[in-house]
Order: structure tokens, then C-alpha cells, then sequence
């Protein structure tokens, strides 16, 4: 038996390890914060992604959100997995992007 949870956390850390954070923005003006495995074709999933449904000025556009993520003054929803069709842009994120949105809360 512990071999087996070794084996789903050794998994685990193994999908992770191949996950990218990205910020993925749609046609339909959605802009998302996740984690994905594969970004080329025409949908992208993505695992606990989150929505950004405002961001502030102090946050300098959408491209902001993936180079320091969102602020306190942002609407962030809550994580979710999700598949996206209609893709227009797809942003690498910064560590401090990442940890910014880990911690958005709802403001």
C-alpha cells in the first residue's frame, strides 16, 4: 500500500512538473489564469483555472496580469478545471504572477 501512494504522489508531482502556468485570453474577452500541458491547438485545458473578472488600472492590461497578477483591487473567481475553445493569446506567467493569483482573494 505504500508503494501505491508513492506511486499517485511521485504522478502527481510528474504532472505537475509538465503543467505551464499561463494566462489564456478567448474571443469572448475571457481572461484566464491556469495551469496547462499542451497550449497549441484549438482548445486548451486547463487545471484550477481561475477567471479574471476585473482588473485595475494599477495592473497595466491583461498582459500585467501575466507578468505580476492580479492586485488586491481585482475580481478573481474561484478555481475551476476547464476546457477553452476560441483562444486569441496565451501568456507564460511570471512566479510573482503565480503566487499573485494563488492568493487572490475576491475583492
Amino acid at each position: 500500500m505504500t508503494t501505491t501512494k508513492k506511486s499517485n504522489a511521485q504522478a502527481t508531482r510528474a504532472t505537475r512538473a509538465t503543467e505551464r502556468a499561463v494566462l489564456v485570453t478567448t474571443e469572448h474577452r475571457g481572461v484566464f489564469f491556469g495551469y496547462a500541458t499542451n497550449t497549441d491547438g484549438e482548445t486548451i485545458a486547463l487545471k484550477r483555472a481561475r477567471l479574471c473578472l476585473y482588473w485595475s488600472v494599477d495592473v497595466r492590461g491583461f498582459m500585467g496580469l501575466g507578468a505580476t497578477g492580479p492586485s488586491a483591487t481585482c475580481r478573481i473567481g474561484p478555481a475551476a478545471d476547464i476546457t477553452l475553445r476560441n483562444i486569441t493569446a496565451v501568456i507564460e506567467c511570471t512566479p510573482a504572477s503565480v503566487a499573485a493569483w494563488e492568493s487572490a482573494p475576491w475583492a
